[in-house]
């Protein structure tokens, strides 16, 4: 299976320079510890432990005891998030020690959840966030219509062909997500299928959680206490509409997102890229590709979608460093923006629009309205924040 050079890597290892305590979160299997074995590779002196492995666990029974012993290693806890106890432990040892680079620690629950268990760490910790992979770190030629149709789970992604990767993909829905999100959200496992598969049929759209708890005979809390986890895993992304002072009469709910294409993929059925062609959904799977982008890329910017009653409406946007960016998402190689996304624009105001195709070619539309690929919006957005000055707020 070949390897890819993550972009996160170079960050995590500033980051290790300068806190005692790194965490790296994202869902399971996107490749954290694959990452976390490759900075430990280029470390003098590293330890691995995972806290599903019985025998790394019997290791931490005195916690204390045993990791005090470790102050010269890079100690590397996968799956932290089982483990919530040890966090006033590692606050302890830091404190003790007062130097940077003693702990990187791996969770597939989200940074929000983590820091409920790890509040005692605060100014010792940095939170990192690594998603599956992003089409601006594969290779150039790297098609995008693979990348659609299997998403940026590695062993999906890498797989040897489409049946490889389906495969993949549907036990990765029956293991983590029916299985073990069943367990905490108190489910069966007949329901857990049906709701996840109609969050799939409802990719990218506003959904009524009262009419959905109702199809599913369980109560809208419940379903509610399930999305919440399904996003504290990254598994579902939620969208909020975009709020301003501009006067208008906006949508109020959220839109949810599937978090990878691939898993859409699967939901719905979809078996290889000529399928998906002839499906409903293939505008919110690009939706969702672009969006995993922006999340990965800048990981501290605001994303919302706006829609006034009037139908005015751009699929996100986007507010890095004070900047605010409108990206509007069309699965087509000829895009042509509605009336809707124009006066939309005009609403916003953003400092630049960019649709975004799944071509390679850039062109402008409009003035500071630009057709783009994936890769040259990551590119467009990181030139304009980089230079431009942002106003004083006070």
């Amino acid at each position: 299976m070949p390897a890819f050079p993550r972009r996160l890597a170079p960050e995590v290892r500033r980051s290790l320079d300068n806190f005692p305590v790194v965490a790296l979160t994202g869902p399971r299997q996107c490749g954290k510890t694959t990452l976390a074995r490759s900075l430990l590779d280029g470390h003098d002196n590293a330890l691995y432990l995972d806290l599903e492995r019985p025998s790394d666990l019997r290791k931490l029974a005195d916690p204390e005891w045993f990791l005090s012993s470790q102050k010269d290693k890079l100690v590397c806890i996968d799956e932290i998030q089982r483990h919530p106890d040890l966090f006033p432990v590692l606050r302890s040892l830091v404190d003790e020690w007062g130097t940077p680079g003693h702990f990187l620690v791996l969770g597939s629950a989200s940074r929000d959840l983590l820091r409920q268990s790890s509040e005692s760490l605060a100014g010792r910790i940095v939170y990192k966030r690594l998603t599956p992979f992003l089409p601006n770190e594969l290779p150039p030629d790297s098609p995008i219509e693979t990348f659609l149709n299997r998403g940026g789970f590695p062993r999906s992604l890498l797989a040897a062909d489409e049946a490889a990767s389906l495969e993949w993909r549907e036990s990765f829905i029956t293991t983590s997500l029916e299985r073990d999100l069943r367990q905490w959200a108190g489910f069966s496992g007949a329901t857990m299928s049906r709701l996840w598969r109609m969050l799939a049929h409802h990719n990218g759209q506003t959904i009524n959680l009262s009419e959905l708890a109702a199809a599913l005979g369980v109560s809208a809390p419940s379903v509610r206490h399930y999305i919440d986890l399904l996003a504290s895993t990254y598994m579902l992304e939620v969208v909020p509409p975009y709020h301003s002072n501009l006067g208008k009469r906006l949508v109020k709910s959220p839109r949810f997102y599937v978090a990878d294409s691939g898993l859409t993929h699967a939901l719905l059925g979809i078996r290889n890229f000529p399928e998906a062609m002839g499906h409903p959904g293939l505008g919110a799977v690009w939706e969702q590709c672009v969006l995993a982008t922006l999340i990965g890329n800048f990981p501290d910017a605001g994303i919302a979608f706006y829609r006034t009653a009037q139908q005015a409406e751009i699929d996100f946007v986007v507010t890095v460093r004070g900047i605010v960016f409108a990206v509007e998402c069309k699965a087509s190689l000829s895009p042509v923006l509605s009336r809707g996304n124009h006066n939309a624009i005009a609403d916003i105001a953003p400092v630049r629009t960019f649709v975004v195709t799944p071509g390679k070619e850039a062109w402008p539309l409009a003035p500071d309205i630009h057709c783009v690929s994936l890769q040259q919006l990551v590119e467009g957005m990181t030139e304009l924040t980089a230079c431009r000055t942002v106003p004083n707020s006070a």
